[in-house]
């Protein structure tokens, strides 16, 4: 997407060019610069807006001539504090500007499609279904699939921006009034009232804080994510349901849609070196999820009942609906003293009001309250199927639908709630709880026979041992007690971070039945939850079968997956792998795995379904969902996507209506495509995978000669990068590195540190090292052990390492290696002993990237990218002179000056909003 420059310009960039598609996004643009522009006088001056000009313009003349950066630094030096805070403010505000209006655009652009009429837009429902149809998919093939089709994104507490609610209301004001004008059909009156309330919304904006000013709590995590899920969300799920009918009636005939749709949520269940995520968050996670959905079913039956006003005399009522009526009188008097005498001839909404007051009393636990969402679910039932028997299907039987769609989705609980906990935390609660200090220690084969004395009742603890082993417990005693009174979909797989061994699995199973977390089932108890493997590093992705071999090798946790419906779920690390082993080597890990596993559940019988752990940037697996999954080996998808979505990623994806529908329909689309006509045999491909195997192993020994085995990089990463301040973020709940509980051990270094903040500080810094090092040399070798044509084939035909060197290319191209050097040079003597190297390793994997498509520019294949970094980069650039200055001067105070901190925090944000794909 082309950036223009905002209307205060007096020097055009030559290079600002739009296609005739977009000049109606241009003019969106142009408008909100002008703005901005504005406001940036109004609420600092004159001067300041010309100041901020002073500090582009230096940027493009660097970019457009190569100039070095020093022009900026020096134009920043010793910048005020408070004015520094205000030009990165000034900078994301246009960031701000522009991505909304590009977000407004794509709405505009599906318009555009569905007007033309005379082909679907790429990607959607409609162009999936015709293209299955041109590949002689047939209505059987199709109609099968569909009941066992599901995806499910999940929202995680993995926060590399957090934009305040009060922030995200104000965004979609204006994206109101940008929709409001799509097509330019608003009268001058109406847009200069829409000109007004977008000032409005900036102008406010301006004056609020971008983050609160305390970290925030678990709570205060799920109100950012309840919003997404509640008022985004919410809404759109019948709507994609209805494009969804409409593309198969128009591709297969009619036919029904089954339920697919389902949204998982991390919030208040990631225990995962969280001290703050325990029993307690469990419970009142629950219970505002529940409060959130049962608000919107009751704004829901509100707009029911202005709508349903039928009288008796004038149309038939099943009479089912009429009992039900009479026994809510009989049960609930004081609901039917509520009832309205003008409304006595008016069974739909006396109803109505009987299902409003029972979800009252539902969410205030009142004896009057529905059991489960199975009987709020029959009560809408009644009131459909009436309407459908009495001529009501064009009289509210479309909107009576569209709330049933969303209770079969989301139920009394929102969305399931996934658990996770480090293996290493059910290592020292079962070491305290069986008196056994060295358990961690103990072989496989030792924990697993003693794991199966306390699962068969042989062996029974002593005691609760220590803190760690009794909130390990309280765990489950909080599954067991919610499960009953939220629903069997209230809580989704509980995840083990760093699986290793069947034993890691195993424990779950016996801490969960110590605890009393079981149900009975044909005669026995299980344990009513689905246990998930987490595979994190290269080596355990890589003995990832292995593991799950032995798993199900064994009687007592295949008697738990029978219970399960031999279901197993697997969560893939694609955060963890890269960071242990480079881009490179986690990907072709992950791609083996996923080869391997797909195998194994076809020789042992069990379903496994892959739950991707994805993030925002490329080297945590974020991109576009749509072609990884197309990417993925034939076979390991099969109707089934379950995969995280995390940070600034939630926010671009599920910000806006229209577009989360688009994302849903591109997710489950692609889904379709892999499952129904995956890509062919290709006898190329074991060759190509015997070259991908050099590659991993080649790039995975070269970045860990650099991160892991010196002994001094750990020192050079905290002193190039801005991780001292990113670990000081206010933005999520838990620490940035593993925190040990009672009985926890942590490597040093930068084995501790999570990912998140790993892949954030590389990408403040300008290097977007984590993306590319090691992929360089592997390429490099490869290209002279292999031919040029050999590597270009791959690159062109196998669409894994399409996707793997697109990727690549996107992350280069966003790195400025000139302005990563200001960076090092903070590190003093360090800087000489590693920046060559780095330096050095971009250039290679730069080329190898030329060699291999054959162009001498990155993003040749992808211009309107390449023009939006490029036209991005100049009102970047001068927060990352600003970050580093800021950084000098911190440190030298001793990293105590607050004052500092909350402007170095504020380029962070900026940084982050705008180059994207973060963390």
């Amino acid at each position: 997407m082309n950036l223009p420059v905002p209307a205060t310009t007096s020097e055009p960039l030559r290079t600002i060019e739009f296609a005739p598609t977009d000049t109606l996004l241009r003019e969106d643009v142009n408008m909100l610069g002008a703005l901005v522009g504005d406001i940036l006088a109004e609420q600092r001056s004159p001067e300041f807006l010309a100041e901020v000009e002073r500090l582009r313009r230096a940027a493009i003349r660097r970019r457009e001539s190569g100039a070095p950066v020093a022009e900026i630094a020096e134009l920043l030096e010793g910048i005020e504090l408070e004015h520094a805070s205000d030009l990165v403010r000034a900078f994301a505000t246009y960031f701000q500007a522009v991505n909304l209006a590009e977000r407004v655009h794509r709405i505009r652009r599906r318009r555009d499609y569905e007007r033309r009429g005379s082909a679907p837009q790429p990607g959607g429902l409609h162009d999936v279904l015709a293209g299955l149809a041109r590949e002689r998919v047939s209505r059987d093939e199709l109609l099968a699939l569909l009941p066992r089709l599901h995806v499910e994104p999940v929202f995680t507490a993995h926060p590399t921006e957090a934009v305040r609610r009060a922030l995200l209301k104000k965004e979609r004001e204006i994206v109101t009034c940008l929709v409001a004008d799509i097509d330019r059909g608003r009268t001058p009156a109406e847009r200069r009232a829409d000109r007004e309330r977008i000032r409005l919304a900036l102008t406010t904006s301006w004056q609020t804080a971008e983050a609160p000013s305390a970290k925030p709590s678990v709570a205060d995590e799920f109100q950012h994510v309840g919003f997404y899920l509640s008022e985004v969300l919410y809404r759109v799920l019948p709507v994609f349901y209805e494009v969804f009918e409409d593309a198969l009636r128009e591709t297969y005939g009619e036919a029904p849609v089954p339920h697919m749709l389902g949204f998982g949520s991390w919030v208040g269940g990631d225990m995962d070196g969280n001290p703050n995520v325990g029993a307690d968050t469990i419970t009142a996670t629950l219970a505002g999820q529940r409060a959130l959905v049962l608000q919107a079913y009751r704004r829901d039956l509100l707009s029911l009942g202005e709508a349903l006003s039928q009288s008796i005399t004038r149309v038939g009522v099943s009479d089912a609906l009429l009992a039900r009526i009479g026994f809510y009188r009989q049960h609930m008097p004081e609901a039917a003293a509520k009832l309205k005498p003008r409304h006595a001839d008016m069974p739909y909404r006396k109803l109505l009001t009987f299902i409003y007051e029972r979800l009252f009393a539902t969410m205030h636990e009142q004896p009057e309250g529905y059991v489960d969402a199975a009987e709020f679910k029959a009560d809408i039932a009644l009131i459909e199927q009436s309407l459908r028997e009495h001529r009501g299907e064009h009289a509210g039987g479309f909107a009576v639908r569209r709330l049933q769609r969303r209770a079969e989705c989301f139920g009394f609980h929102l969305a399931s709630l996934d658990l996770r906990q480090d293996s290493a935390t059910h290592d020292a609660a079962l070491a305290a709880l069986l008196e056994d200090p060295v358990w961690a220690e103990r072989s496989i084969a030792e924990r697993t026979q003693r794991l199966h004395r306390l699962l068969q009742g042989d062996e029974a603890v002593a005691s609760e041992g220590n803190e760690t082993s009794r909130s390990t417990l309280d765990v489950f005693r909080a599954v067991a007690t919610l499960r009953p009174r939220y629903g069997e979909h209230a809580f989704g797989p509980y995840i083990i971070s760093m699986s290793r061994s069947a034993a890691d699995a195993l424990s779950v199973l016996a801490l969960a039945r110590i605890a009393g977390c079981v149900e009975q089932s044909g005669g026995s108890q299980i344990v009513p939850i689905d246990i998930a493997p987490l595979f994190e590093t290269v080596d355990d992705l890589d003995a990832a079968a292995d593991t799950l071999r032995a798993l199900f090798a064994d009687p007592l946790y295949r008697e738990h997956l029978a219970a399960r419906g031999n279901r197993q779920v697997v969560m893939l690390g694609y955060s963890d792998s890269a960071k242990d082993g480079g881009l490179l080597a986690s990907r072709w890990a992950l791609q083996q795995t996923q080869v391997a596993l797909t195998k194994l559940a076809r020789d042992s019988g069990v379903q496994i379904a892959f739950f991707h752990g994805r993030g925002g940037s490329i080297s945590r697996g974020g991109g576009k969902t749509e072609r990884a999954v197309i990417a993925m080996p034939r076979g390991s998808v099969d109707g089934y996507l379950r995969v995280t979505e995390q940070g600034e990623v939630i926010h671009r994806k599920f910000g806006i209506r229209a577009i989360a529908l688009r994302n849903l329909e591109q997710t489950t689309g692609a889904v379709l495509r892999a499952t129904l006509r995956p890509r062919v045999a290709e006898p190329r491909e074991e060759r190509w995978r015997a070259i991908a195997s050099e590659l991993a192993r080649d790039s995975r020994v070269h970045y860990r000669a650099l991160v892991h085995a010196n002994a001094d990089f750990p020192a050079y990463f905290r002193a190039a990068t801005p991780i001292d301040v990113i670990e000081r973020l206010r933005i999520g709940s838990r620490p940035s590195k593993r925190a040990g509980g009672e009985g926890v051990t942590r490597p040093p270094g930068i084995a501790s540190l999570r990912a998140i903040p790993w892949v954030f500080a590389w990408a403040q810094n300008r290097s977007g090292l984590t993306g590319w090092y090691g992929v360089g040399s592997a390429l490099q070798r490869a290209l002279q052990q292999h031919s040029h044509d050999a590597m270009a084939e791959m690159a062109r035909d196998w669409p894994f390492f399409h996707t793997l060197v697109d990727d690549v290319e996107m992350v280069l191209a966003k790195s400025d290696l000139g302005i990563f050097e200001r960076y090092s040079l903070l590190a003093g003597d360090l800087h000489a002993r590693f920046h060559a190297d780095i330096t050095a390793e971009f250039e290679r994997t730069r080329d190898a990237v030329f060699a291999i498509k054959r162009r001498h520019e990155l993003l040749a294949e992808d211009p309107r990218l390449r023009q939006s970094i490029r036209l991005r980069n100049p009102y970047v650039d001068p927060i990352s002179m600003l970050q580093v200055d800021l950084l000098a001067r911190w440190r030298a105070s001793g990293s105590q000056d607050d004052e500092l901190l909350q402007s170095l925090i504020a380029t962070v944000n900026g940084i982050a909003a705008g180059i994207q794909n973060t963390g």
